[in-house]
């Protein structure tokens, strides 16, 4: 998945199931918020502001989901690979 830069202070990310869709990512310093907007290709769809207090909750949030997902991957790649390399 393609990231693209917006500016220093932004980001896109494109939506996996494509058709246009993407998230935008924005700091914006003077209010002390990350604005989340929802795209469809140049149309902004909705936004939402998080406080930048609330900011290291989200990442705490994605950085365990991820854990947690690569754990299910790893254990699962572990059963897979296990009876091959006992025989």
């Amino acid at each position: 998945m393609a990231l693209e830069r917006t500016t220093r202070t932004g980001m896109v990310l494109p939506d996996v199931r494509g058709d246009g869709r993407s998230l935008r990512a924005t700091w914006h310093q003077e209010q002390q918020v990350v604005v989340l907007s929802l795209w469809r290709n140049n149309v902004c769809i909705s936004t939402f502001r998080l406080s930048a207090d609330e900011v290291p909750d989200l990442i705490t949030f994605l950085h365990h989901a991820l854990d947690e997902a690569y754990d299910v991957a790893r254990e699962r790649v572990e059963r897979l690979e296990g009876p091959a390399q006992a025989g």
